[in-house]
């Protein structure tokens, strides 16, 4: 018996010994394989909140693009923007608050009195989400934990006087959610960025982020703010080493592709895309070999804007049409909301996650631990999409099917049923190929999409 136990104690140590370590290249920072919990997750919340939640301002209209429209984007859009967006913010500001009130000026109103984490998370369990990022630091230098590198402007210094990364962090680890955080690595109105970028890097952006993380020990890091600098300047592969080798979320830490002007859909952890607007047409009707992520706010902004209405948020029909697609194509969404300065998700957010989660909690199997099936491009059938999981095959439909299903390359399933009702279905197997007949109603406890089950269609 002290044999066995000896040899199982060098074997362990041989092991822990043996584990990769990363180096400060891509080539090796690009071998480390994406832990499976994030792949398996599918569906996160993202969360846009700072001092750009006071103002919380952004034109809407169809003659502003996509960018135009968010948020927290106001202090740079106030001072820097000579474009017709720039003056619509300028107006705004001049008109609500006066020429002579600065963007500082706000943080004091960033008060949060009425943020409640554990009401927040319940809210993200109840969505069906699975993990979450928050933005601890935009392009503003403003963090939402006590950093020592942004004394004076940080959530404990000025505005709510509470560590709100760490309060948020502590109720979704409780409640058994992925926490990660957002964090801008370039700062629009920071001297030292400006004047000197290395030291702002090695002095100011590393520090700060290895506090980050060390403090928190979050299971994403969701770099933004990259396309200034390529990443060897932002010195993203030494990170990436030290996080990887070094740091105590090493194992199991994800991150995204954002490391510099020079990385996105090549570098650094899974690629992402957003609103549709970069790298979506890489991966419409191809075979995803990458995990990726596609990142969106309900309405417009992803900050809090006071200015949309009713007509500029999606609907719970397109964001689970999203959800749909995206997970199809081997990726997963990240949802954002942005909540007020006082600390409450607008109601129309909270229905919105709470439309997604009651048609996952029918729908659930179809989206998560699934992946891509190949067969899914050879497809006629316009908004039908399918996903796997190990033998089983689903097929989404964003409409209820009036006309039947053809699915052809799959075995004779073992058994169907449409997962909203758990009826049985009519179908018929001809040459590998299977006709579903769909039941002559509307089930109403599907609502959004419905979904087949193809119990052991696949090898």
């Amino acid at each position: 018996m002290k044999k066995q136990l000896l040899f199982a104690l060098v074997l362990f140590c041989s092991a822990a010994s043996a584990q990769k370590k990363y180096t400060a290249s891509w080539a090796s920072i690009d071998s480390r394989p994406i832990p499976a919990w994030y792949t398996n997750a599918k569906f996160g919340i993202f969360i846009h909140w700072g001092v750009y939640s006071v103002p919380a301002y952004a034109p809407v209209g169809k003659e502003f693009d996509v960018y135009s429209k968010y948020a927290e984007w106001y202090w740079n859009r106030l001072e820097n923007d000579t474009t017709n967006v720039g003056r619509a913010f300028r107006h705004f500001h001049e008109k609500t608050y006066g020429k002579n009130f600065k963007y500082r000026d706000f943080a004091p109103m960033f008060k949060a009195e009425l943020f409640n984490p554990s009401q927040w998370v319940d809210l993200f369990v109840a969505s069906g989400a699975k993990y979450v990022v928050l933005t601890s630091k935009h392009h503003e230098g403003y963090t939402l934990w006590h950093s020592a590198q942004s004394p004076g402007w940080n959530s404990v210094d000025v505005g709510a006087h509470r560590d709100l990364a760490g309060d948020l962090t502590h109720a979704v680890k409780a409640k058994g959610l992925k926490m990660g955080f957002y964090y801008s690595l370039y700062e629009w109105n920071n001297p030292l960025y400006h004047s000197n970028v290395h030291r702002y890097v090695s002095e100011h952006m590393l520090p700060q982020l290895k506090d980050l993380v060390t403090r928190y020990q979050p299971d994403i890091i969701w770099p933004d703010g990259e396309w200034e600098h390529p990443a060897g300047t932002w010195r993203s592969a030494e990170f990436l080493a030290w996080l990887y080798n070094d740091s105590a979320v090493k194992d199991d830490v994800v991150t995204n592709d954002r490391w510099g002007s020079d990385t996105r859909n090549k570098h650094g952890g899974y690629y992402t895309t957003e609103y549709d607007l970069e790298g979506d047409k890489n991966v419409k009707n191809k075979k995803i070999t990458h995990p990726w992520e596609e990142c969106r706010a309900i309405g417009g902004s992803f900050g809090y804007n006071r200015n949309e209405n009713f007509a500029d948020y999606s609907t719970p029909d397109d964001l689970i049409h999203v959800l749909i697609e995206k997970v199809a194509k081997g990726g997963n969404l990240l949802l954002d909301i942005g909540p007020a300065a006082d600390g409450t998700i607008p109601v129309i957010m909270q229905q919105r996650l709470m439309d997604i989660g009651h048609w996952l909690k029918i729908n659930g199997d179809a989206i998560y631990n699934t992946s891509v099936w190949a067969g899914a491009y050879a497809s006629k059938h316009p908004g039908v999409f399918y996903t796997r999981n190990g033998k089983d095959l689903y097929v989404l439909c964003e409409q209820y099917p009036s006309v039947p299903l053809k699915v052809s390359g799959i075995k004779k399933p073992a058994s169907i049923i449409l997962l909203s009702t758990h009826g049985a279905v009519s179908t018929a197997y001809t040459g590998k190929t299977l006709t579903i007949v769909p039941p002559a109603f509307t089930p109403k406890s599907g609502r959004y999409a419905w979904v087949f089950k193809l119990a052991g269609a696949l090898d």
